[in-house]
């Protein structure tokens, strides 16, 4: 047990971040996912843990804590790089509608098809059981698409953080329903639940911007984190859609003058509260990639690859994995037209999928439902998104060559005119 002393945690501890960020630069320079590189991280450590002769220890609520924190870090995030501008009006109303019909459609499949092949799997379970794997994964997708064109890159940011909102949305939805306790309201009070949650979040947004550009000290922003937390958490005990409150905050902080118009934008120091946005957006960046790595790794920690090898599992779960890019083939070609590659492979399962298949409650748990189904998707949806990516990134270096090798204004061969000369 040795291996486990204080100074040994903060020696292991420290290794693993700077790993995290080698794996970061190997991600952009490969394509490949970090989040897999951490995860196998995790089972290395396991299989060394295991051979030091170290017991059984429980990572579950040390897991659970890191998914919720490091949630809300990266919904933060992708809230704090959304520009609300006219012209984005609809590029966002378009990656909203996919999100939405992809995450039905996925469940809905997804859900037969654990209902038909798991042992004992109602349907009100199965449906519970694939919304978590439905939704796509933000902290995967959103550091991997840097590299792609702008309009590329701002469709998977709306995308994947509209995707993980309504997905959680969903699920805490159906674990009201499936309780039938005194929060199986059915649509109307998930409705009336969804309306109260915006007007809490707005209120507070503002109040907290208020009065925050009016605190002095400089050590201000982790106590603004901390205030972000609090509602959440608070959020979550009132079965309010929290995620919304994060969401909305980061959104009106970063479009100030958008949200602070008339009398009330005499109440803004648009400078002052621009330091905080600024400030909490190299924060929130920094917490977000150091949660995420932890998060990960210790996800490693607790899987049993034993699970990979069982047949049912990979049948199933190649089942699902084949109906979520079939869906999205569909959606994508509908809303977006032919020019859908790489989007059509970016649809990772991550951080979000494993939070919330651990939060699903005891009175619902199929005994028959392998947790392998869970990491085979997770590895095979982000293995397919590198394919993808590698394949995009070859395809832009060709045409760039090609357009280089070209005579400078040229951009085609056309064929010269032949210009005949009148006969005096």
């Amino acid at each position: 047990m040795e291996i486990l002393t204080s100074y040994n945690l903060i020696i292991e501890a420290s290794v693993i971040i700077i790993l995290s960020f080698i794996f970061s630069g190997i991600a952009k320079r490969t394509n490949i996912p970090s989040v897999l590189m951490l995860i196998l991280l995790g089972v290395v450590l396991k299989l060394v843990l295991d051979a030091l002769g170290v017991g059984a220890v429980d990572f579950f609520p040390v897991l659970e804590v890191l998914g919720i924190v490091g949630l809300i870090m990266i919904v933060l995030e992708a809230a704090l790089e959304l520009e609300l501008k006219r012209e984005k009006l609809l590029p966002i109303a378009k990656a909203f509608t996919i999100a939405l019909i992809g995450l039905m459609g996925s469940t809905y499949v997804a859900a037969l098809i654990l209902h038909e092949f798991v042992p004992g799997m109602s349907m009100s379970a199965a449906w519970l059981y694939a919304t978590p794997l439905s939704i796509l994964s933000s902290a995967i997708i959103i550091p991997s698409v840097s590299t792609l064109a702008e309009v590329k890159k701002e469709f998977h940011i709306y995308e994947s953080t509209f995707s993980d909102i309504m997905g959680i949305m969903l699920f805490y939805f159906l674990t009201g329903q499936l309780d039938g306790g005194e929060h199986s309201s059915g649509f109307a009070g998930f409705a009336g639940n969804l309306l109260l949650t915006i007007v809490i979040s707005l209120v507070a947004s503002y109040l907290i911007i208020l009065i925050f550009q009016n605190i002095r000290s400089q050590t201000k922003l982790f106590l603004l984190i901390s205030v972000l937390l609090l509602l959440y958490s608070l959020g979550k005990l009132m079965h309010l859609s929290s995620l919304i409150i994060i969401l909305i905050f980061g959104l009106l902080i970063a479009n100030m003058p958008l949200f602070f118009q008339g009398r009330i934008g005499k109440w803004l120091h648009l400078e002052r509260a621009k330091q905080i946005y600024e400030g909490l957006h190299v924060i929130t960046m920094e917490t977000a990639f150091v949660v995420r790595t932890f998060f990960f790794v210790v996800f490693g920690l607790t899987i049993s690859l034993a699970t990979l090898v069982n047949v049912n599992v990979a049948l199933v779960s190649g089942l699902i994995i084949l109906s979520i890019y079939v869906i999205r083939f569909i959606v994508l070609r509908l809303f977006i037209g032919s020019d859908i590659i790489p989007q059509l492979f970016i649809a990772p399962r991550g951080l979000i999928t494993i939070l919330l298949f651990y939060a699903i409650p005891e009175n619902a748990i199929v005994e028959g439902f392998e947790p392998g189904i869970l990491l085979f998707i997770i590895i095979l949806t982000s293995l397919i998104m590198t394919f993808a990516m590698i394949y995009d990134k070859r395809r832009s270096s060709q045409a760039i060559r090609k357009a280089q090798s070209l005579p400078v204004g040229f951009t085609k061969w056309k064929a010269p005119s032949v210009q005949v000369e009148e006969e005096k």
